[in-house]
């Protein structure tokens, strides 16, 4: 029953991260992404893949359930790394809009000088 509860938890996490690559990559911005938070998250994930390597190792029982809770900790670690590469993708989008801001507001100053 343990196991079927944390593959049930796993794989809704699992089922929300390509949602949030896609409007990550669609989006092309950083704006209202939190990388903070990913990366406590990807530490959580670790976490439970080293659980379930010392579950493993320890001998207890190994079910079906426990290798697809295994599987869907990678997928998701997997997953979310895409999407924190993706956050600095986008970061840097928005410094180079940013960048391009100033010099379009530099150049409408300097020509409104000249006239």
């Amino acid at each position: 029953m343990f196991d079927l509860l944390e593959a049930a938890m796993i794989l809704c996490f699992g089922l929300s991260w390509p949602i949030s690559i896609y409007r990550s990559y669609v989006s092309r911005t950083a704006k209202g992404k939190s990388l903070f938070f990913e990366v406590f998250l990807w530490i959580g994930y670790i976490f439970g893949i080293i659980r379930k390597i010392l579950q493993y190792s320890s001998g207890e029982p190994i079910t079906l359930l426990f290798y697809l809770g295994g599987f869907f900790y990678l997928l998701n670690l997997v997953e979310i790394t895409i999407d924190m590469s993706l956050y600095f993708r986008n970061a840097k989008l928005d410094r180079e809009r940013e960048d391009e801001m100033v010099v379009s507001e530099e150049t409408i100053l300097i020509e409104d000088e000249k006239e």
